[in-house]
């Protein structure tokens, strides 16, 4: 029995004990959806887009967002595969006995906390902030560094690290301790240096790393 004091541990439980199979669809079916809504009742509602569907040039952005739902799936297999991959690697460096099909389960499950922003983001331009320019609803992330500055006056290397540094991230952290614990039935506080070496450092060298190379 697993102490429910320690944060997100019965939430990833339970999750956990959805076959991987229906939760990949489940994942991929919501991510589908959000990104319909989105680009359906936000951005194709942008007056530039609207001109350009006015002149029947539409048409290579909807291949675009066409090429965009194909993707999902892939997108997710590529990103769970890394994650997990050094997760496991974390895993095994400490001795826990985490299977990379565990770790691969880990990720993916821990993932439906970024259903979270995009369904905020997808409430706020609808219900609020109901005419904005494209680069606005681009720069948009609930709960992130980004909402302390004003995007037009930072460099565009910068958005996607201040956008990606955000509660729910943290949140995904958390998650991944939790999963750790779960499958290893070891220590909490070892789950935890697991994920800070597995995951969180390798994530904050890649947005370091972005913003060296981005031209």
């Amino acid at each position: 029995m697993f102490k429910n004091e320690y944060p997100f541990t019965v939430i990833m439980q339970e999750l956990l004990e959805i076959k991987r199979i229906q939760f990949f669809i489940l994942l991929c079916t919501l991510t589908f959806l959000l990104l319909f809504i989105k680009k359906t009742f936000i951005e194709y509602e942008i007056t530039a887009f609207q001109i350009l569907d006015e002149r029947g040039q539409l048409g290579f952005f909807k291949i675009i967002s066409a090429l965009q739902y194909l993707s999902i799936p892939v997108i997710y297999l590529l990103k769970f595969t890394f994650i997990s991959f050094f997760i496991w690697v974390g895993c095994f460096g400490f001795g826990y006995r985490v299977t990379y099909t565990n770790c691969w389960h880990i990720a993916m499950v821990s993932e439906i906390i970024f259903i979270l922003p995009e369904l905020i983001k997808i409430f706020w331009f609808i219900f609020f902030e109901t005419d904005p320019n494209f680069a606005t609803v681009r720069a948009f992330y609930p709960c992130s560094l980004m909402n302390f500055f004003d995007f037009e006056n930072v460099a565009d290397k910068w958005h996607y690290p201040l956008k990606s540094i955000n509660l729910f991230e943290v949140i995904y952290w958390f998650f991944l301790v939790a999963g750790i614990y779960v499958k290893s039935q070891k220590i909490y506080r070892q789950s935890m240096i697991i994920a800070l070496f597995g995951y969180v450092l390798p994530f904050i060298f890649w947005l370091g790393y972005y913003t060296v190379v981005y031209k």
